[in-house]
């Protein structure tokens, strides 16, 4: 016969156990603490330049990669296109259909957002962004960075803006059998 307080240990470790699938499912799936690291997001997010504040979002990635719960202004996590170990923090200028005007370092005069793509960019005139590396695919999107949660003196939901003036969409402009849509 068992000891009641291993008993009771082994009952506790087991009911403990048995949340981690539990918890590691909702990490990976649903939703994610993120820290933004780096300033292509400043002044919205990491304000200071001090990395002893740098910003924790609540980022939800329920049906994230999915374009239709996307929206312009949102801010996203996102793998880099270049090296999938990077996940950078941009703000969607554009969806797909829209008709962009980069800006330097891209030399083309428009752009046509492809299906399933997004063209972002950081609220940094510095930022590394869609005007370097062009429109980015909806499967690269980790998560929607919705709410700030440290530090507290910066809690509250993401602010929209970013630099408007960055950016053009010209959707009005596109000829409609240049743009195929899964209209559902």
């Amino acid at each position: 016969m068992l000891p009641p307080a291993f008993k009771y240990t082994l009952k506790q470790s087991l009911v403990f156990l048995s949340w981690i699938p539990v918890l590691y499912v909702i990490n990976e799936h649903v939703a994610y603490v993120g820290i933004v690291d780096g300033v292509s997001m400043k002044p919205t997010l990491n304000p200071e330049s001090n990395g002893a504040k740098l910003d924790h979002v609540f980022l939800w990635k329920w049906n994230c990669k999915n374009i239709n719960s996307l929206k312009v202004n949102d801010v996203i996590f996102l793998r880099s296109p270049i090296n999938a170990e990077t996940v950078y923090v941009k703000r969607i200028k554009a969806k797909q259909g829209d008709l962009v005007v980069p800006r330097y370092p891209d030399t083309r005069s428009r752009v046509l957002v492809p299906v399933n793509h997004l063209w972002v960019e950081g609220d940094n005139v510095h930022s590394i962004d869609s005007n370097t590396y062009g429109p980015i695919s909806t499967g690269l999107v980790v998560g929607k960075a919705v709410y700030i949660i440290w530090p507290w003196t910066r809690c509250g939901p993401i602010p929209n803006g970013g630099r408007e003036c960055r950016q053009s969409r010209l959707r009005n402009e596109i000829p409609s059998e240049m743009i195929q849509l899964d209209r559902k």
